[in-house]
Order: C-alpha cells, then sequence, then structure tokens
C-alpha cells in the first residue's frame, strides 16, 4: 500500500532564475545545475531558459530566434525579412545532438534593425513595428514560429527535460547577467517545441508554474490590441499582458503585479494610505480583464531586471534568496543551494507582491 508522504505530488513545473545586480555575467551551466533537483517536476514535454546580456557584439540589434519545418519555410521568411529589416548577421543556432532530445526543427536566429524607410511609411516606433512582425510571421508563415525577439537577450527551448534541453543548446558557451529557467509539466496543453517556456516578446519572458483560469478572458481582451495567441498553451498570454500593462500603457512594474494578481476589494477597503486605496481601486476598474486568476508563481524577465510574482492566495511556491550581488528564485530552495551552498536570506514571498530585482543602472 501506499502511504502519505511516499508519493510526490509536485504541483506541477519547475522554474529558477538567478541575476548579478552588478552586471557581472555568467555561464549558463549555473541555471542548467539549478533544474536537477526539481526533475520530477518536469516530465519531459518542455524545458527553456532565458538569458539577458548574451549577445553583446550584437547588442543593438533584435536577436529573432525562429524554429522551422522545412527549408521552405524558412527561405520564405528570410525574403519576408529582409524586405523590412536589415539583417547583419544570420545563422543556425548551434546545438549538440543528444538522444533525449528528439524531432529537432531547424533553429535559425538573425541579427535586425528594422529599415528607417519601412518605419517612417508606417508611422510606427520600431518595438511597435517588431512586436506587429512577430505575429505576422507567427499566425501568418505556416510552419514558423518566433520564439525570441528581444535585443542583447535570447531564449533557449525544447522538448524535453530542461537539464536536456540545456546541454543541446550549449549554455555553458553563452555569459549573461541574468538567466531564467523552466521545467514543464503540462496538463491540459500540448508539448511541442513552441510551447515550451520561456514565452518572450521584446525583451519580456516570462516563466511560469500553474494554470491560469481566466485564460480566455485575458485572450479576448488581448487580442483586441493585436495580439495573437499562437503557441497553445496559456502561459503566452502573460507575456503579452505585460508587454500591454507596461510599454503601451506605461505602468511600472510594481502597478503591473497589481493588476495581473490585484488585491482582493476587501484588502482595498482596508488600505489605510488613501493614495495606494485610489490606485488600486483605479488598477482593479481599469484593467479587469487582465486580472489572472488560478494558481500561479511567475517570474519576468526584462532588460536589466527580473520580477518574481505569486498570485494572491500563493498557491504555488516560491523561494527567494541572497548572496553577494546575486539574487536567487526558484520553486524550492534546494534550486537555489544548487547555484550557491551558503546562500543568505531566503525567504518566501507573500502572495500578490512582486519582487524586484534590477541591476544598477549602467552595468549592463
Amino acid at each position: 500500500m501506499v502511504r502519505e508522504g511516499q508519493v510526490r505530488i509536485p504541483a506541477g513545473c519547475a522554474i529558477a532564475a538567478v541575476i548579478s545586480k552588478d552586471g557581472n555575467r555568467m555561464t549558463g551551466e549555473g541555471i542548467i545545475e539549478a533544474m536537477k533537483p526539481m526533475h520530477d517536476r518536469s516530465n519531459g514535454l518542455g524545458g527553456g531558459f532565458a538569458g539577458y546580456g548574451i549577445y553583446p557584439d550584437y547588442k543593438d540589434f533584435y536577436a529573432f530566434h525562429l524554429f522551422f519545418d522545412n527549408l521552405e519555410t524558412r527561405k520564405q521568411c528570410e525574403l519576408f525579412l529582409k524586405e523590412h529589416f536589415e539583417i547583419v548577421h544570420s545563422e543556425k543556432i548551434p546545438t549538440r545532438k543528444l538522444p533525449t532530445i528528439t524531432d529537432e526543427p531547424i533553429i535559425w536566429r538573425y541579427f535586425i534593425t528594422p529599415l528607417p524607410s519601412v518605419l517612417r511609411s508606417l508611422q510606427l516606433d520600431e518595438k511597435e513595428f517588431v512586436v506587429r512582425t512577430v505575429m505576422k510571421i507567427n499566425t501568418e508563415l505556416a510552419g514558423a514560429y518566433v520564439f525570441s525577439c528581444g535585443k542583447n537577450m535570447g531564449t533557449f527551448k525544447a522538448v524535453g527535460f530542461p537539464e536536456d534541453v540545456g546541454l543541446f543548446y550549449r549554455l555553458e558557451e553563452y555569459e549573461g547577467y541574468s538567466w531564467t529557467a523552466h521545467g514543464r509539466y503540462p496538463t491540459n496543453t500540448p508539448g511541442w517545441w513552441g510551447g515550451a517556456h520561456p514565452f518572450t516578446l521584446l525583451d519580456y519572458s516570462i516563466v511560469h508554474n500553474g494554470e491560469i483560469s481566466s485564460y480566455d478572458a485575458n485572450r479576448r481582451f488581448i487580442e483586441m490590441f493585436g495580439y495573437k495567441c499562437t503557441l497553445k498553451t496559456d502561459t503566452e498570454v502573460i507575456t503579452y499582458i505585460m508587454d500591454y500593462l507596461i510599454r503601451i500603457q506605461g505602468l511600472t512594474l510594481s502597478e503591473a503585479a497589481n493588476v495581473v494578481a490585484a488585491p482582493f476589494w476587501s484588502t482595498i477597503e482596508r488600505e489605510r494610505d488613501p493614495y495606494e486605496q485610489r490606485k488600486h481601486v483605479y488598477l482593479r476598474t481599469m484593467f479587469p480583464s487582465l486580472l489572472i486568476t488560478g494558481p500561479f508563481s511567475i517570474v519576468l524577465g526584462f532588460t536589466g531586471g527580473l520580477m518574481a510574482l505569486n498570485d494572491r492566495l500563493k498557491l504555488r511556491s516560491m523561494v527567494v534568496g541572497e548572496k553577494g550581488d546575486l539574487v536567487y528564485i526558484a520553486s524550492e530552495e534546494a534550486a537555489i543551494r544548487t547555484m550557491e551552498p551558503n546562500v543568505e536570506n531566503i525567504w518566501a514571498p507573500s502572495g500578490g507582491e512582486p519582487v524586484i530585482v534590477q541591476v544598477k543602472e549602467g552595468a549592463y
């Protein structure tokens, strides 16, 4: 007979992150090691990483990472990109063959910048143009998926356990000031290369443990503003919500967190600071369809920082630790101690309260 405590119920998915507040760059080896003690939180149907500061030689160009089903699709996509962007460099993303990583698509990267003539003709800023380009490729060019498109950062993901995905992409050869990681345990969406985490748009990346019961409401709202959810999993919508709230609406990170993990009305009523109370009422009233319900813990990566956030009831685990200029975030303390055995100041963030870590200005 199996007794309580003899079976591990992992509550799905593993997340981890590390950032240097001084902007010191580190290889991807540490974040790969962090995923190993959380192996049972994944089931081999998705793993991935995002690294920031990894492309210093091309830091002023958008790094497009793409999956292609075949060579003909890649050629069509390149023709489209050449009509709208200057391509300063392109190459196959280096990988190593592993028996645990199969059905590999064509994986390519392009370092590009929008053509000024195109921006002038469309009267768009370059970030909005890049977002529209990504949506167009992912919805209209069958067999092509942009899975990363930020500056001086990149996402690497596949179907497999995260520790294998990290080896597959040779992340020990990259150096960045910040890394995030994810091991997937899909429950109601397919396991495929494009559906692995992180999900990115521009320099925003999301890794997520949990389930979004408000997905349809969130998706319907965000798609009114040109975003298209095409990657067959609920987490994708969180990335677009963050881009909309921060880039389009101009909210701060804390304000965006107060939208997606908004305080309960009863909590707002008890708020003693009139300014804070008015702010929370405004955010809940203005963006009711962007409240994310269901259990979740997420890490948002962005240029120069990270933000960790739990749902309001803290239904998914998350631990934060510090050592020197490094800050660590993970689903389990064991993952943090794998990166830094002598970690200090370990704590579990409260539900709905963001932990925001930023690199010193100019350090990256």
